[in-house]
């Protein structure tokens, strides 16, 4: 009686891990299965006519900011957060089996001199999963839908925010000048395009 269940037991111990192997190669399939091109990184030159004003603001009331971005610009295109703490921190979900596993990825803000940012990928957790970061940043590649100015580069390990491309009303160009998080000390340069007589 004991030697039947215990033939059982390991039966369905078995079939467990053949299930989960199954659902890994198809994650590792799919995830390689649709690559996509890596971004190029633009370099626009500050146009001399514009006039550029300074803006200074904080973490407080750029996250009301990104977040209303997200709901308004991007309604229904998104199933992830952007939360600005000392770090920037990045909250999804990952597909599994038929349940989906929570995702945090945090990133240290660099400031560049051409006005854009680099999100240099700090840490990460996926439930109890431990994945490389190059592979979690190319399945979020693959699998969310960012601006076009958001370009994840998975074998820097880093995601580029091209501050300069992102399309907002009345033309207004974007630029950093300071992003400390921790001092809470965030700057901006607002540009007016002005036309020439």
């Amino acid at each position: 009686m004991k030697e039947v269940q215990w033939k059982r037991l390991f039966y369905l111990l078995l079939a467990i891990n053949g299930a989960v192997l199954v659902a890994f190669f198809i994650f590792f399939t799919l995830l390689f299965s649709s690559p996509t091109e890596e971004g190029r990184i633009p370099n626009k030159a500050r146009n001399e006519n514009d006039v550029y004003f300074q803006v200074k603001t904080n973490k407080q009331d750029l996250n009301r900011v990104i977040n209303h971005y997200l709901e308004e610009e991007l309604s229904g295109k998104f199933d992830y957060e952007l939360i600005l703490t000392d770090e920037v921190e990045l909250y999804g979900t990952l597909p599994v089996f038929s349940s989906e596993v929570g995702m945090k990825l945090t990133f240290e803000p660099h400031p560049l001199e051409n006005g854009d940012i680099e999100l240099e990928q700090k840490t990460m957790s996926i439930g109890r999963l431990s994945l490389p970061v190059t592979m979690v940043l190319k399945f979020i590649q693959n699998s969310y839908q960012v601006p076009d100015w958001v370009i994840i580069q998975p074998d820097e390990e880093n995601i580029y925010i091209s501050l300069q491309n992102m399309k907002l009303k009345s033309d207004l160009d974007v630029r950093v000048n300071e992003f400390n998080l921790k001092k809470d000390d965030i700057s901006f340069s607002l540009g007016v395009p002005m036309k020439e007589k």
